[in-house]
């Protein structure tokens, strides 16, 4: 029997964490800050604190670089060169000195895009991957003291998924097979978070992203094989899957010494767990053919992320932020996908002042992931990874 199931693994380990230009210029911090409309998503109960209302938007185009070594070789595979495009929108609007703020959040906290073409040795466990999860968050925010407010929002998230693999069965000229599976999938979900201002000046946040679990229903399931083994591989043919898309729990501080300086702290418990297998049911069998389910037992995972912004004067912000996350893909159980492992990153960003109402923000990120050797218990593919992530980034800002 043929195991030909897709592996969407990239969307289980490599959560993008891109929703704001100034938090990722102070390393992925925001839970314990009041900025922009970006609140909205680090943490919704801070939303009610803005001075202002807010529209933005921004991009931050991610380019995933990594290396293949095959094990008992000095061969390298490298990842083509594409660009996946994580994007931002924001609005947030309430009463002047009133003590609510409904906010909406547009933004992309999972997906990206890894091609290894069609000729190196994993070829049978990837060779293409493009996914892309849209959230859409509209929230609420309630000052409940002038000390501490409170927020939630209802998350809607549809998702897109293409990705080909290679099949071991060769043509006349030698080529081998391939699957290529397409579909769209829908799930809900919920943020919530609580921000206080406590007496030494010192701010705080704690949030949670609740679980959302996206289910692909009438996927398209499509297989180029040789005439004679065509009709064990019938076309057109459907699949079902469902995909967690984990939990994250966060507690962020502020620190506001005097008006130039700001340094924040965050801590963030990703609850990977939830991630033990990957399942897809065809809805047309053959004895080539059969529904699969791949064993991934993921772990939870921790980040931690420390960051800074200095207002050099009215029109002129500097950031800076640096921060670990541990793996969730225990040993025996990488994929090509992404080859999750420990990583640090390191990032900066300004700020500028367009207009009195109007702010430009830019960032940049450098991520390493260690380099790391496995074995795959399921596919048996050998060999060590080798990661980067770039990730340069802009947004607008309207307030009034």
């Amino acid at each position: 029997m043929l195991i030909i199931a897709p592996v969407l693994s990239y969307a289980q380990g490599f959560q993008v964490n891109l929703e704001g230009e100034k938090q990722i210029g102070m390393g992925h911090t925001g839970t314990g800050l009041a900025q922009d409309g970006a609140a909205v998503f680090f943490n919704p109960g801070a939303v009610a604190m803005l001075p202002q209302n807010y529209v933005q938007g921004g991009i931050s185009p991610l380019m995933f670089q990594s290396v293949f070594n095959p094990a008992g070789t000095t061969e390298q595979f490298h990842t083509a060169n594409k660009i996946a495009p994580p994007f931002t929108f924001y609005g947030v609007w309430g009463p002047k000195d009133g003590i609510w703020k409904l906010g909406l959040g547009v933004y992309t906290p999972f997906g990206g895009l890894t091609d290894w073409g069609t000729t190196w040795p994993g070829k049978y466990s990837s060779e293409l991957l493009d996914l892309k999860a849209f959230y859409f968050q509209p929230t609420l925010s309630v000052k409940v003291t002038d000390f501490m407010s409170i927020g939630a929002g209802f998350v809607y998230n549809y998702g897109t998924v293409d990705l080909t693999r290679a099949i071991p069965l060769a043509n006349g000229s030698g080529q081998p097979g391939q699957a290529e599976l397409k579909g769209n999938g829908h799930g809900y979900g919920w943020n919530a978070g609580v921000y206080f201002k406590t007496e030494s000046g010192v701010t705080v946040g704690i949030t949670h992203r609740s679980q959302v679990t996206t289910t692909i229903n009438g996927g398209d399931a499509m297989f180029t094989v040789p005439a004679s083994l065509q009709a064990q591989f019938p076309q057109p043919n459907q699949f079902t899957a469902s995909i967690p898309l984990p939990a994250t729990n966060s507690v962020g501080f502020g620190f506001h010494p005097n008006s130039k300086w700001t340094y924040v702290l965050d801590m963030n418990f990703v609850s990977w767990h939830v991630y033990k297998t990957l399942s897809f049911d065809y809805k047309i069998n053959t004895p080539f053919l059969q529904d699969t389910n791949e064993p991934r037992d993921y772990v939870d995972a921790f980040t931690f992320r420390i960051g800074t912004q200095y207002q050099a004067c009215q029109k002129w912000a500097v950031r800076a932020g640096a921060g670990f996350a541990t793996a969730a893909a225990p040993d025996n159980y990488v994929t090509p996908e992404v080859p999750d492992a420990a990583r640090y990153f390191l990032t900066v960003g300004l700020g500028y002042k367009l207009a009195s109402r109007l702010d430009l923000d830019a960032s940049f990120e450098f991520e390493h992931l260690n380099a790391r050797t496995q074995t795959n218990a399921y596919t048996q593919l050998s060999g060590t990874y080798s990661s980067h992530v770039y990730i340069p980034g802009i947004s607008l800002s309207y307030h009034w």
